[in-house]
């Protein structure tokens, strides 16, 4: 917080003035009038410094005026200090503060009367919410947003915004662009996401993960924080054993002539056939994992051949998707693991079970196996390895895991571990398993084909280009379109509609996956604010008004909120950091997914009471254009923009 919020919170902190004057009023000493008056005096005074300091922290966040004020945050403050100032011997007095449902009582509501009468009721005193309303509104320190306030009911305060100073707030956007809130400081992030296995395909088990995790990493990034975007991928274990025997086999000359594995699902099946069938194979795969994990030249030759097939059919997926990724895979880990368990058992935290070495951590009732009975390691090892890496030499101050939700007690045991050997603090790092539901099909069964198979990522992505284009001929789009900017609203829409039916629905439940659903263009799908966008847009073209004039007029137009659906749209637009700020706090996707389709219909509703160009009816000319109104459609555009990056989406401005 800055120090001047700081400075005038230990001036009330340390004010006992307030409650002896309460006191002294109800006191029958007749000497007590001259002290009462002295502590009045002094408040007074305490008034003005705090009110001094109110202004120099106004200039000090005009200083710092290149990011988006975050007008909740802002309320917040001004309410807390007034709170505290009226109330100094109430601890951690509550603030409920919130936009006001019905526009009619004002624009937000703070609703901390009633818990702070309770409060206070529970010290013995004497509080009656509405009267404590009326203090707070008293103490309320000068401030540049509040235009008025008002009692209702049993003690809420409605809150009227300023509307010039909501109008400043959408000029210095479209003068300076949708910049995030202020950076209190900037911390190093780690995103794992994806995490397919080698030698497998992707498939839409992988769909959740890889779209939750990069609108995760897009969000802290645009915050301004330093991202780092891991895939942790399965390229280690047992399995490697069994394809480099049969590589061995099927391609014994693989060490000179690269072998044409194009179907490495193919090959998967057919050495796992063999693993299961053949006691001789088997016994050879094994010896080629001891191999493998001793790092001869040969084997570790074999195992990039297989990891280079993978890393080619994933990376077809992450360009479709457009998703970068940094990959560390299991096998990145495998010389600190040895580590792990060597600090684990000298400080006495592992024990012998069963030839196993497992550790119990605090509150958990199953325990990690660091080492299996014939001495390898487990994926328990391998997460430990990778948390002390990130903590460690990463320095992360936040590391989320984006995986499906049935591995959140593996995950709670392996962090609670990683703290009971000191490796982190919760209440300093942040480190959090983002769990995710399974996609369904229509039926609401587990998303399969119709034979009963997982479904093929890259199927999954080429059925959605094959839709997407057949409703765009549908709406008769490639008549209008070039043919390149055909190919753009294509993929656009198919990958779009894709992410965005993902995004949209609460991460934690399952969702239902529905081509038909997603592309419909009505309703809050990827296909409806997408075409939204583009109508948006389309506006200042139809206007004959390019950039560099909106950039212009932005300077110098005054944006007026006289209507009432201007003045719903202004106030809506600049909602964007509060609901950023909301996402950092619980990373729940969808609330960003809400609030663009709000905008969107918003948007609608003041495009059609409000016009923005006026033609001639008979020849069609352009014969008026209000200004501040294009502006308005322009900061409504940009900041879907904005959220449309973070959701990984792409629009484009012809559909």
């Amino acid at each position: 917080m800055c120090p001047i919020v700081n400075q005038c919170e230990a001036q009330i902190q340390n004010n006992s003035s307030t409650r002896e004057i309460e006191s002294l009023k109800n006191s029958q000493n007749p000497g007590s009038s001259a002290r009462l008056e002295e502590l009045m005096e002094e408040n007074s005074r305490l008034k003005y410094r705090f009110n001094i300091l109110n202004r120099a922290l106004q200039e000090e966040r005009t200083r710092c005026g290149h990011s988006m004020l975050n007008i909740s945050q802002r309320l917040q403050e001004i309410f807390g200090l007034a709170i505290r100032t009226s109330y100094p011997e109430l601890e951690n007095p509550p603030l409920a503060l919130a936009p006001n449902q019905q526009p009619k009582f004002g624009d937000y509501q703070c609703n901390s009367a009633m818990a702070m009468a309770q409060m206070l009721k529970a010290k013995g005193m004497k509080a009656n919410p509405r009267e404590i309303a009326e203090r707070i509104i008293r103490n309320l320190p000068d401030n540049e947003l509040i235009q008025k306030t008002e009692i209702a009911g049993p003690g809420f305060i409605n809150i009227h915004l300023k509307r010039a100073f909501v109008s400043k707030l959408l000029s210095k956007l479209l003068i300076k662009g949708v910049t995030p809130p202020p950076l209190t400081s900037r911390k190093r992030v780690v995103v794992d996401f994806s995490s397919p296995n080698i030698a497998k395909e992707m498939h839409v088990g992988h769909l959740r993960s890889t779209i939750i995790g990069d609108s995760m990493s897009r969000l802290f990034e645009f915050l301004g924080h330093d991202v780092l975007r891991l895939n942790h991928v399965g390229d280690w274990g047992t399995q490697f054993g069994m394809l480099i025997a049969h590589l061995q086999d099927k391609f014994p000359d693989y060490l000179t002539v690269s072998p044409p594995i194009s179907d490495l699902q193919g090959f998967y099946k057919e050495s796992k056939k063999r693993f299961d069938e053949d006691d001789g194979f088997k016994k050879r795969a094994y010896q080629c994992v001891v191999k493998l994990q001793s790092k001869e030249p040969d084997f570790i030759k074999a195992w990039n051949l297989i990891c280079d097939v993978s890393r080619q059919e994933f990376q077809k997926i992450y360009d479709c998707l457009d998703i970068k990724l940094i990959e560390r895979g299991e096998s990145y880990y495998q010389d600190l693991m040895t580590q792990v368990v060597k600090e684990a058992e000298d400080r006495g935290f592992a024990q012998l079970d069963e030839g196993r070495k497992i550790i119990f951590a605090p509150g958990q009732s199953l325990p990690l196996t660091i080492v299996k009975s014939d001495g390898g390691y487990t994926y328990d090892t391998s997460d430990l390895a990778a948390i002390h890496q990130r903590l460690f030499e990463e320095k992360a101050d936040i590391i989320i895991y984006v995986t499906d939700s049935g591995q959140s007690s593996h995950f709670q045991v392996v962090f609670a571990a990683a703290q009971m050997l000191g490796w982190y603090d919760p209440k300093v790092t942040r480190v959090e398993h983002a769990g995710f539901g399974v996609v369904l099909g229509e039926d609401k069964k587990k998303f399969k084909t119709r034979s009963g198979d997982t479904v093929r990522l890259m199927d999954l992505l080429g059925e959605g280009l094959k839709r997407s284009m057949d409703k765009l001929k549908e709406k008769e789009r490639d008549k209008v379109l070039s043919p390149d900017e055909l190919v753009k609203a294509q993929r656009a829409v198919a990958f779009g509609c894709i992410k965005y039916a993902d995004l949209s629905h609460n991460r934690i439940n399952d969702y239902v996956f529905s081509f038909d659903k997603m592309l419909d263009d009505r309703g809050n799908t990827a296909a409806y604010l997408l075409y939204a966008f583009t109508r948006i847009r389309s506006i200042a073209r139809l206007a004959n008004i390019n950039e560099a004039t909106l950039r212009k007029e932005a300077e110098s137009t005054e944006i007026l909120l006289d209507h009432e659906k201007e003045w719903k749209l202004g106030k809506c637009i600049l909602r964007f950091p509060e609901v950023l700020q909301k996402i950092q706090d619980d990373l729940l996707l969808h609330s960003l997914c809400d609030y663009v389709y709000e905008l969107a219909t918003t948007f609608t509703e003041f495009y059609d009471s409000c016009y923005c160009v006026e033609k001639d009816r008979q020849t069609g000319e352009v014969v008026k254009v209000n200004m501040w109104r294009m502006l308005l459609c322009d900061a409504t555009a940009a900041i879907m923009a904005q959220c449309f990056h973070i959701l990984g989406l792409n629009p484009v401005e012809r559909m």
